[in-house]
């Protein structure tokens, strides 16, 4: 993996707490808050292909389109780095249009889940499913380890950015501080856009590799707390 990009922002909203009793030498509070993001490389492709049908009788449609997913999953078991999981799987009736609420037929829909950090062997991979399996997703985002070590790295930042914020505030005023509150929370991971995928089943000979490229995506860290202003 590339060395991280930092890009520390530090933002800050000030509340100074001037308590009513000050003469009585109540301390004096100040509210502020940081923030900081860091650029986290996207090594994990994930992609949701699909099998839809019709049919007049529901157990042969059902049989139909597990024979579809069965064979998809033999198929991905060949790549060793890809992982698969069975999603969604909804079956619902049609019904006929004269509006005497007759059932004419069936439709059924299921799913399976790809995750791998091989992106060529992904790529190849989707490309051949397209031959029977319909592609509704493709995507990329930080690997879990990935997105925690630049959670680490965005921690870091903000808490010395909150740290330094406090510092020029309270020497601003001529006065030290000690911090008695903090909060610390993120805001999980911006991907960047991905292209709108072709959402059809295509003939063996069109099912070139998707194309994928991994980019990053940006994770922040929010820090909130209350310092008070010492002597």
């Amino acid at each position: 993996m590339k060395p991280a990009l930092l890009a520390l922002v530090a933002a800050f909203n000030i509340a100074v707490a001037v308590p009513a009793a000050a003469e009585a030498g109540a301390p004096l509070t100040v509210e502020l808050s940081a923030q900081a993001s860091t650029a986290a490389a996207n090594d994990l492709a994930t992609a949701v292909l699909y099998v839809e049908r019709s049919g007049a009788d529901a157990a042969v449609l059902a049989d139909e389109v597990n024979r579809a997913i069965a064979g998809a999953l033999e198929t991905v078991r060949a790549e060793k780095t890809v992982k698969a999981q069975t999603g969604s799987i909804s079956t619902w009736p049609v019904y006929d249009k004269d509006d005497r609420g007759r059932i004419t037929s069936w439709r059924m829909r299921s799913e399976i889940r790809l995750e791998s950090m091989d992106l060529a062997a992904m790529s190849a991979l989707v490309g051949r499913l397209q031959a029977g399996l319909a592609l509704a997703h493709v995507g990329m985002e930080p690997a879990p380890a990935t997105r925690r070590k630049a959670l680490d790295a965005a921690t870091v930042d903000a808490l010395q950015a909150f740290e330094a914020r406090a510092g020029l505030i309270a020497g601003t005023l001529g006065r030290k501080h000690r911090i008695v509150h903090l909060s610390v929370g993120d805001s999980g991971f911006s991907p960047p856009p991905m292209p709108r995928m072709r959402m059809a089943t295509m003939a063996a000979a069109d099912a070139a590799p998707a194309p994928l490229e991994g980019g990053e995506s940006q994770v922040s860290v929010h820090v909130s707390g209350r310092i008070e202003l010492t002597d």
